[in-house]
């Protein structure tokens, strides 16, 4: 890198979250199918999403930025129950998949989107409230990031 320096990027402050949250599910009780992982609209047969007015959710990180390779401890919180669920990082520049995901709880399993394991998803009916994971940012620089 220039001047032998690292560049760092900045963690966006804002957590977006669009976490499929479901009330009951009639499919995909192991994990949002591949067909989610571009826009990460549930597919399920029944399902009812939660108006965004209503949104319990949040994602949290205690970092605030990041250098390339760094691992990012990341917590999704509820103040409700919940069983289905999709995550990722995405740049902002672009709404790409960026990193992968390197430690999960359990109840989680990884989705192989566009590179393996840039995607958890739930991998049973168990009701959830408050996860933690761990993402790895990409060996490169890609600037700001959101988690979905």
């Amino acid at each position: 890198m220039e001047g032998g320096r690292r560049a760092h990027t900045a963690v966006v402050g804002w957590a977006c979250t669009t976490l499929c949250l479901v009330s009951y599910a009639a499919a995909f009780s192991q994990g949002a199918s591949l067909s989610a992982c571009s826009d990460m609209m549930p597919r399920h047969l029944r399902v009812q999403l939660h108006s965004s007015n209503s949104n319990y959710v949040t994602v949290h990180t205690n970092m605030s930025f990041f250098f390339p390779g760094d691992k990012v401890p990341v917590t999704v919180r509820s103040t409700r129950d919940y069983m289905g669920f999709m995550l990722q990082a995405r740049k902002v520049s672009n709404n790409e998949i960026a990193g992968t995901f390197i430690f999960l709880p359990p109840g989680s399993k990884l989705l192989t989107c566009f590179e393996e394991g840039d995607t958890v998803t739930h991998s049973d009916k168990s009701l959830k409230r408050n996860l933690s994971f761990v993402w790895k940012a990409p060996d490169q620089p890609i600037g700001d990031i959101k988690f979905l």
